[in-house]
C-alpha cells in the first residue's frame, strides 16, 4: 500500500455537480522559467457531450450483441474498451468535416465509458449464467424452473446494474490516487487513445511507463488536438499526413477482418459442420468431442487474452477432456453419453473445474485482503511499541495529531502535490495563462470534475434499495428479504477485493467472488428451505454484478485519470450505459432464447451449468461417483499453485504457473473453443515476441474478428427465426 501523502486538507474536494465544459483548455506544457519545471495545463475538450453518449451507446449495442452471443456459447464476455475507443475515434474521424468542435481524448474516454457500461450487462445481469440456470436447469423440487416475463426481466437487470457503479466512486481515491494501482488495461487504453489523437512515437519512453503515470492527466500533457489546421508548419503537415495514412491502413484492416469473420459466421448457418471440424478424426470428434471450431472470433479472443492464459485454457482442456473424461467413462463414474451434463463425463468434470475455481478464488482474494495487513504489521507494532515506551497504556490510547507540522524557518515550502498555505493552493488551482489555459498540477481532478459526496451518498442508498426491491418484485416470497440485504452488502465487501485484484493483476475475479458468495449463503440459508438453490443463485449473481461493475468503472476511471478526463462525466456515462445496457440485454437474451434451443448445440450455456452445479454442491445435493475425491485433489493442488502464482506477480516465471480460472474454463468448455483461442494466443506471441511488432494492428485485427461474428450473428438470428433451412 502506498503511503498517505498527507493531501487530505490541501487536495481539492468534491463540490456540488454542475456543467462540465473545458473546450478552451489545452494540454501542452510550457516552461515557466529557466531551470523551473514546466507549467502544466488541464487537457482541452468537452468532457460530457450528447454526441459522445450517442456514439458510445451505438458501439455498446454492437458489443452487447457480441457478448450475449459468445456468453451463451462459452460464458466468455469482454468489456472491449480498446476496440470501443478505436471505433469511437473512427466514427468521429469519418465525420470530422461536419463537427462543430473537435473530438478530443477526454471525449473519447466518455465514449468508451458509455460503451463499457453497456458491454458488461450480459454477464453483470446474469443473462449468460444465472438467468438461464433458473429458467432451464432449476428442478421442480428446487422451486423451479423460474421463468421471468419481459417486465420482470428488465426490473431484475436494472436492479443489478447500479450499485456497483456507485460503489466504485469512493474507492477511486484509495486505489487510483493514493495507492496508484496499475490497472494495466486502463493504462493501455489511455496509451491507445493518446496515440490515436496524435501522440506519436517521439515522446520519451518514460511517458508510457505506468510507474510514472500518477498525476491527473499525466498521459494527456503531450496530446495535441485532433483537428488543428491553423498555423500548421511543414513538419506538422508531414506528421498529419503520416497519421492519416496510418489511420486509413487501420480502418482497412478493421473492415477486412470484420468482413472475413462475418462471412464465416454467415457460412456456419448454412454449413453447421464448420463449427466442429473433426481435425483429430471422426472417433475423437464423435466419441470424445475433440473438434475445432475455426471461428475467427475465438481466435481474436485468444489474441486479446494472450498466450499465457490461452495455453492455460488448453492445459485445462487436455486434463479435463483428454484425461478425466475418458477415465470417468471407463470406470463407470459417468456412464452416460460424453456430452450429457447429467450422466456423462461432460457434467462429471465440471465438479473438478468448480473445485479449482473455488480454490483459486479463496487463495487469490485472501491474498489481496490480507497482504496489506501482513505488510503493515511490523510498522504498526513498532509504532505501538514506541508509544507504549513513551506513555505506557495512556500513550497507546492517546490520539496522535494528523496532517503536516510547520517546519521552522521554512514558511513558503511548496511541492508539486501540496503547498504550505491555503492561499497558495487557491492561486494554483485557478491560475491561467494569457490564452485562458488553466494551470493544474495535482494528483486529482479539479473539484468541479469530481462526483459530489451528496451524489454518491444518495445514489448508493437509492441503488441498494432499488436492488432489494427489484429482486422482491421479480421473485416475491421465494427469496427472503434478509437474504437479499445480506447479498447486497456482501457484494460491496467482495467488490473491494475484486477491484484491488483487478488493479494489481488485470484480472477481475468476478466468477470466484460469486462462488464465495454462494459458499457463504450455503451457511446462512437453512437446507430445509426448498428455495435454497434459487436463493444461492441470486446471492452469487448480486455479488458478481457488483464486482464486475465496480471493476469495469475503475478501469475506465484509471484511463480517464491518466488522460485528464472528468470522473463525473465518466460516472454519468457509465450510469447511462448501464441503464440502456440492462434493458437491451434483457431484450437480446429473450430474443436469442426464443429463436434458439437453450441449452442446445449452438448455445450450450456452460456457465449456467457451473452456477447450478455450484449451488447444488454447497447446498448438500450430492456429487457423482468419485467426483468428490478428484475435486478435493484438484482444489488442494491449485490452492498451492495459486499461492505460488500470486507470490510471483512481476517475475518472469509468473506466466508459467497455471492460472486456476483459465484451467477451469478450459475444462468446462468443449475443446473446440479452447483450441481456437490457443491459436489466437500463439499468433499474439509470435507477433509480439518473435517479430517484436507493435500490438496496435493486432488489437485491430482481433477486434474486427470478434465484432464481425458478433454483429453478423444477428443475420443468423433472423434466418433462424424464419426457419431458413440449413444446407
Amino acid at each position: 500500500m502506498a503511503p498517505d501523502r498527507g493531501l487530505t486538507v490541501l487536495e481539492p474536494q468534491p463540490e456540488p455537480d454542475f456543467e462540465i465544459d473545458d473546450e478552451q483548455m489545452r494540454a501542452p506544457t510550457t516552461s515557466s522559467g529557466e531551470g523551473e519545471p514546466p507549467v502544466k495545463f488541464l487537457p482541452e475538450g468537452r468532457h460530457f457531450t450528447i454526441r459522445g453518449v450517442v456514439v458510445g451507446l451505438l458501439i455498446g449495442l454492437v458489443i452487447v450483441f457480441s457478448n450475449m452471443y459468445f456468453g451463451l456459447q462459452t460464458g466468455w464476455v469482454s468489456m472491449m474498451t480498446m476496440p470501443a475507443s478505436l471505433l469511437g475515434f473512427g466514427i468521429f474521424r469519418t465525420l470530422s468535416r461536419h463537427l462543430s468542435f473537435p473530438f478530443t481524448p477526454v471525449e473519447n474516454v466518455l465514449v468508451q465509458s458509455v460503451a463499457g457500461g453497456m458491454a458488461v450487462m450480459p454477464l453483470g445481469c446474469g443473462f449468460v449464467g444465472v438467468v438461464p440456470a433458473m429458467e432451464y436447469l432449476l428442478k421442480p423440487s428446487e422451486q423451479g424452473p423460474v421463468h421471468l416475463d419481459m417486465g420482470k426481466l428488465i426490473i431484475w437487470s436494472l436492479g443489478l446494474c447500479y450499485f456497483g457503479v456507485v460503489f466504485a466512486v469512493p474507492l477511486r481515491r484509495q486505489v487510483i490516487i493514493r495507492e496508484q494501482l496499475k490497472f494495466p488495461s486502463g493504462f493501455s487504453t489511455a496509451v491507445l487513445i493518446g496515440v490515436l489523437h496524435g501522440k506519436g512515437s517521439t515522446q520519451s519512453s518514460g511517458a508510457l511507463d505506468s510507474s510514472n503515470a500518477a498525476t491527473f492527466g499525466s498521459l494527456a500533457l503531450e496530446n495535441q488536438p485532433l483537428f488543428e489546421s491553423e498555423n500548421a508548419n511543414d513538419d506538422e503537415n508531414h506528421t498529419a499526413k503520416a497519421q492519416k495514412q496510418s489511420w486509413a491502413a487501420n480502418i482497412r484492416l478493421l473492415l477486412i477482418t470484420f468482413g472475413i469473420s462475418g462471412l464465416y459466421t454467415l457460412s456456419t448457418f448454412f454449413f453447421p459442420i464448420l463449427r466442429n471440424l473433426p481435425i483429430f478424426g471422426t472417433v475423437a470428434a464423435e466419441t470424445w468431442l475433440w473438434t475445432l471450431n475455426p471461428s475467427f472470433a475465438y481466435i481474436g479472443q485468444g489474441i486479446i487474452v494472450g498466450p499465457a492464459i490461452s495455453i492455460h485454457m488448453l492445459l485445462g482442456a487436455i486434463i479435463g477432456w483428454g484425461v478425466l473424461s475418458p477415465l470417468a467413462k471407463k470406470k463407470g463414474w459417468a456412464p452416460g453419453p460424453i456430452g450429457d451434463w447429467e450422466t456423462g463425463s461432460k457434467g462429471w468434470i465440471v465438479w473438478t473445474s468448480l473445485a479449482i475455481m473455488l480454490a483459486d478464488a479463496v487463495i487469490s482474494l485472501g491474498y489481496i485482503a490480507l497482504r496489506p495487513v501482513v505488510q503493515g504489521a511490523p510498522t504498526l507494532f513498532a509504532a505501538l511499541k514506541l508509544r507504549y515506551e513513551r506513555g505506557g497504556l495512556r500513550g497507546l490510547l492517546r490520539r496522535e495529531p494528523t496532517g503536516y507540522a510547520a517546519v521552522a524557518g521554512d514558511e513558503t515550502t511548496t511541492s508539486r502535490h501540496s503547498t504550505s498555505t491555503t492561499e497558495c493552493v487557491g492561486s494554483l488551482s485557478h491560475a491561467s495563462d494569457d490564452r485562458g489555459r488553466r494551470v493544474w498540477d495535482h494528483d486529482d481532478a479539479p473539484p468541479e470534475h469530481l462526483v459530489g459526496t451528496k451524489t454518491v451518498s444518495v445514489g448508493l442508498v437509492l441503488s441498494v434499495l432499488f436492488c432489494i426491491g427489484s429482486i422482491h418484485i421479480a421473485f416475491g416470497e421465494l427469496v427472503p428479504l434478509y437474504g437479499t440485504i445480506v447479498a447486497v452488502f456482501m457484494a460491496m465487501l467482495l467488490s473491494i477485493m475484486g477491484v484491488r485484484a483487478l488493479g494489481e493483476t488485470d484480472l477481475n475475479p468476478a466468477s470466484g467472488i460469486s462462488k464465495l458468495a454462494q459458499l457463504f449463503f450455503a451457511l446462512i440459508i437453512p437446507q430445509t428451505n426448498k428455495a435454497s438453490v434459487l436463493i444461492n443463485l441470486i446471492a452469487g449473481a448480486v455479488s458478481e454484478a457488483g464486482a464486475l461493475q465496480a471493476g469495469d468503472l475503475m478501469q475506465d476511471l484509471k484511463t480517464g485519470h491518466l488522460l485528464g478526463a472528468a470522473p463525473k462525466a465518466q460516472f454519468w456515462g457509465q450510469m447511462i450505459g448501464a441503464t440502456v445496457g440492462a434493458v437491451v440485454s434483457a431484450w437480446i437474451y429473450r430474443l436469442y432464447t426464443t429463436v434458439y434451443e437453450v441449452p442446445g448445440d449452438l448455445f450450450q450455456v456452460p456457465t449456467a451449468f457451473v452456477w447450478i452445479f455450484t449451488a447444488r454442491l454447497i447446498t448438500g445435493k450430492g456429487l457423482p461417483d468419485m467426483a468428490w475425491e478428484f475435486a478435493m485433489g484438484a482444489a488442494i493442488l491449485f490452492a498451492v499453485l495459486t499461492a505460488l502464482r500470486m507470490n510471483a506477480i512481476g517475475k518472469k516465471w509468473h506466466s508459467y504457473i497455471p492460472g486456476g480460472i483459465a484451467v477451469a474454463i478450459g475444462m468446462y468448455n468443449v475443446p473446440s473453443f479452447t483450441i481456437a483461442r490457443t491459436i489466437g494466443g500463439l499468433v499474439s506471441w509470435y507477433w509480439r515476441v518473435r517479430l517484436g511488432r507493435n500490438e496496435t494492428p493486432l488489437i485491430i485485427m482481433a477486434s474486427g474478428f470478434i465484432l464481425g461474428e458478433g454483429f453478423l450473428s444477428i443475420v443468423n438470428l433472423i434466418l433462424q427465426s424464419f426457419r431458413v433451412p440449413h444446407l
